[in-house]
């Protein structure tokens, strides 16, 4: 996934500090996607950053990489992979030590608002204007949407990263004839199925954003939110207090180490069969084909369920985003090259390398029989449709519904595991809830403040 760690964009870092760090880190590690090895490249050089960087997703970059190339020969492009807990630290690094990447992409959207609001970021309206804001879906781009009536980013996918995953064949051993709606139905369904060596659920409890981020999912399928719509702090409340209910009676259900999951750990828990359900994004489909095929014919997903079922579900969507650094050289060519990875049969390759995981923006992509034709898409098309259809009403922490105002802390807030620290006290140090519900909730607006 796409999230962000402690460290904040404004932290100080040396020059000299800066170009060691950034020689040591994920951003430094070029992959060379193009062939201009030997004699000297006289060629203009852009940079593309990205913390999704799977064997296949580079081989999908790959493509587009040359496809560009080829029409523009005077232009080389360097894909350069990052890390998505670690970003916050390597975009300072870059901005510190002037080494910005011309292209960045599968940032989150509030991070791309934070950044922008900062003035660190270019707006993309030309970008959105070259790709054909009609061929997006309705609405795509309005997370984007800046106070200066601009966009900071652009959609290169969307991902509906909560869904829950379950074993159809484990339910029905347990009497189950329905995926869980409700939580009380969900912790049933776990109790019943947790045997064998086999737990219940994969839910996670690290201090960590995945934590942070899943846990605001929960507070607003319980009816809650973590801020109001006009931004002041609203998660002091009895929704609250039923999602930390609600957590800490699913621990019996996780396997012992979901203490300390973030994304992988509990993406592995489900994709081996440890776990009869599990919470993710449409990675489980490749992950399951490549590791644990015997499970493939089993496996379902739903929208996770609700407290009751008259709370509408709610989707956590990070729209990982396209942007562009404010001060990137080459200001023309990087845009070229951005509106140029929506070439539909290339963009729906790029999709390919990561069905269901990253999921189509425009219209007429998701639709397209090629993009269709992929053979995890077709076995799971009716999955596939209902992330699809999740994700494009999805929310988070940087606009939590439609009627709220973007929320311009929500990286600082995620960045600082503030909702994670609240899941931990309660859940695992069994701290009183009304003492660590209001705690949080002072943290949180001094974050706002700050």
């Amino acid at each position: 996934m796409n999230q962000p760690e402690r460290n904040s964009l404004r932290r100080h870092i040396t020059r000299r500090g800066a170009l060691r760090v950034l020689a040591g880190s994920g951003a430094a590690a070029a992959v060379a996607l193009t062939a201009g090895c030997g004699s000297k490249d006289e060629r203009t050089t852009l940079r593309w950053w990205s913390p999704q960087a799977s064997p296949d997703q580079l081989k999908a970059y790959k493509a587009q990489i040359a496809a560009f190339e080829a029409a523009n020969p005077t232009i080389r492009v360097v894909f350069e992979a990052t890390s998505d807990e670690g970003y916050p630290a390597q975009f300072a690094t870059a901005f510190a030590a002037r080494q910005l990447p011309n292209l960045v992409t599968h940032l989150p959207s509030f991070a791309a608002q934070q950044y922008y609001a900062e003035g660190l970021l270019e707006p993309v309206d030309d970008v959105i204007k070259a790709i054909g804001i009609d061929r997006y879906f309705a609405g795509a781009n309005e997370v984007y949407r800046t106070s200066d009536k601009h966009y900071c980013a652009t959609g290169i996918g969307n991902t509906a990263a909560d869904m829950l995953w379950y074993r159809k064949d484990l339910l029905a051993a347990a009497g189950i004839t329905a995926p869980p709606a409700t939580w009380d139905e969900l912790r049933s369904a776990a109790q019943k199925m947790q045997r064998d060596g086999i737990y219940g659920a994969a839910l996670p409890y690290g201090m960590n954003a995945m934590t942070s981020l899943i846990f605001i999912g929960f507070i607003h399928r319980a009816g809650g939110q973590v801020f109001s719509p006009d931004l002041q702090v609203a998660i002091d409340s009895q929704p609250t207090y039923d999602a930390l209910a609600f957590f800490q009676s699913m621990r019996e259900f996780c396997p012992t180490g979901a203490s300390n999951f973030s994304w992988g750990e509990s993406l592995t828990a489900f994709v081996s069969g440890s776990t009869a359900t599990g919470i993710y994004s449409g990675r489980v489909l490749a992950n399951v084909a490549a590791q644990n095929p015997a499970i493939a014919d089993a496996i379902g997903c739903t929208t996770y369920p609700t407290m009751s079922r008259d709370i509408p579900a709610w989707t956590y969507n990070d729209f990982p985003c396209l942007l562009i650094p404010k001060g990137a050289p080459h200001l023309a060519e990087t845009k070229a090259f951005a509106a140029s990875l929506y070439q539909p049969q290339l963009y729906a390759q790029q999709m390919h390398a990561a069905p269901g995981h990253v999921l189509p923006v425009l219209r007429a992509v998701a639709d397209d029989g090629f993009y269709r034709a992929n053979p995890l898409i077709t076995r799971y098309a009716a999955e596939v449709d209902l992330m699809t259809k999740a994700a494009t009403a999805g929310h988070n922490l940087g606009q939590e519904t439609a009627a709220h105002k973007p929320n311009l802390k929500a990286n600082e807030i995620i960045a600082s595991n503030a909702i994670a620290e609240l899941v931990q006290r309660v859940v695992l140090n069994k701290e009183n809830p009304k003492a660590a519900v209001a705690a949080t909730a002072v943290r949180l607006a001094e974050l706002m403040r700050a």
